[in-house]
């Protein structure tokens, strides 16, 4: 049985509240869980120390018994100082495509031509 940390949504429309759950991978998103962890109201401000709460003790006893927290769940965990998050780096997402680069090239030559003729012009 595969186990996961995870986020199990409540509240009402357009006011989310999460419970942090253990629960099998198989189960649900809200469906049957085998304990409650924690919870996050997204709807407090980020200073908050109500934002997120988690019970510490009942976590390390789950990954020690090797449930994997998600994504969203290990960020919390890696604020509060109970897990390690590997910083997820893409210098490349930043640059831009081919075609792209290659239009920067030509209109760095074109004005690199034109400040040419421009300074030769003034030459004479």
């Amino acid at each position: 049985m595969s186990l996961k940390i995870r986020l199990a949504r409540g509240g009402s429309k357009k006011r989310p509240y999460y419970q942090i759950v253990v629960a099998d991978a198989r189960a649900p998103r809200d469906g049957r869980f085998l304990e409650k962890v924690g919870s996050w109201n997204p709807m407090l401000g980020k200073d908050n120390e109500k934002r997120v709460e988690l019970n510490a003790d009942l976590i390390k006893e789950w990954i020690a018994k090797g449930a994997q927290p998600t994504d969203r769940v290990l960020r919390f965990l890696a604020e509060a100082g109970l897990a390690e998050r590997a910083v997820r780096s893409n210098p490349d997402k930043a640059k831009p495509g081919k075609k792209a680069q290659e239009r920067a090239a030509e209109k760095a030559q074109k004005a690199a031509d034109a400040a040419a003729a421009a300074a030769e012009a003034a030459a004479e």
